[in-house]
């Protein structure tokens, strides 16, 4: 079984991949379901700010109709990966309610309206302070939202680190109460294959977080290659099954309709 849940195409603002390129990429490479998993991420300032706000009528009728063409080819969820700020809670809300989601990742680019990648955020911050409050940023979401079935990269900050990586020790408790929370909502954490691309030493979340997890009694984990062009599709899919044995899991998980479905490693 090979299922890659973490996907991006055209309809993302930093992809130029057709959602039609992006499926049968995935067939030709032997994949046995997909999720699309497309950019919604709400500006703090409103609508009308960025170019991060999904078309989901349009979004949605599209995935309708490749559902239908390649059925027989290979299995397509939908999905989308919602960038939540907490002042943005309520209109992801009406979001979810709107369509019917297999699949949702909660992730966290922004705080404040402040970018990670282009170091707006980092800016004037000690590394200390940026990483906490980093992880702060996700636990108050989470504490008020629940329309997800993941977490998306866990520690995405360390990608855009430039004083190199934090140790995960030094957040410890912070991550804790993350994954506490997200066991207690029946939530899950993605492994999340990009770390190659970004030239990271361990896997995105570590192996320290993911061992945690597994040990604090997570057992809903997904595999995703955060791919955006046609080579990254299903990228390290299998090493990631890997890593997740490594980690003390007998299992993966793939979506339908909001409900995990369990998958052998």
């Amino acid at each position: 079984m090979l299922a890659d849940y973490h996907m991006h195409s055209a309809f993302s603002p930093d992809s130029a991949l057709p959602l039609e390129e992006l499926i049968e990429t995935a067939i030709r490479k032997g994949l046995d379901e997909i999720c699309i998993t497309d950019h919604c991420d709400y500006s703090v300032k409103g609508a009308g700010h960025g170019l991060w706000e999904l078309d989901f009528p349009r979004y949605y009728e599209h995935y309708l109709a490749l559902k239908k063409r390649y059925q027989d080819q290979i299995t397509i969820r939908f999905g989308c990966e919602f960038g939540v700020q907490e002042a943005c809670i309520k209109r992801y809300q009406e979001v979810y309610a709107a369509y019917p989601f297999d699949f949702i990742i909660l992730s966290n680019h922004q705080v404040d309206d402040l970018e990670f990648w282009d170091q707006g955020f980092q800016k004037g911050k000690t590394q200390a302070e940026y990483n906490r409050q980093y992880y702060e940023a996700i636990l108050a979401v989470m504490k008020r939202f629940d329309d997800y079935q993941v977490l998306g990269h866990l520690d995405m900050i360390k990608r855009y680190d430039e004083q190199g990586v934090y140790p995960d020790e030094a957040c410890m408790d912070v991550i804790d109460a993350i994954l506490k929370l997200a066991i207690e909502k029946g939530k899950g954490i993605e492994l999340n294959t990009s770390y190659h691309r970004y030239g990271l030493a361990d896997s995105t979340p570590s192996h320290m977080i993911l061992k945690r997890y597994r040990e604090l009694g997570g057992v809903i984990v997904t595999i995703g290659s955060d791919s955006h062009d046609a080579a990254q599709v299903g990228a390290y899919i299998e090493e990631g099954k890997q890593v997740l044995r490594a980690c003390g899991f007998s299992s993966f998980c793939t979506f339908e309709k909001g409900k995990p479905l369990f998958h052998a490693l």
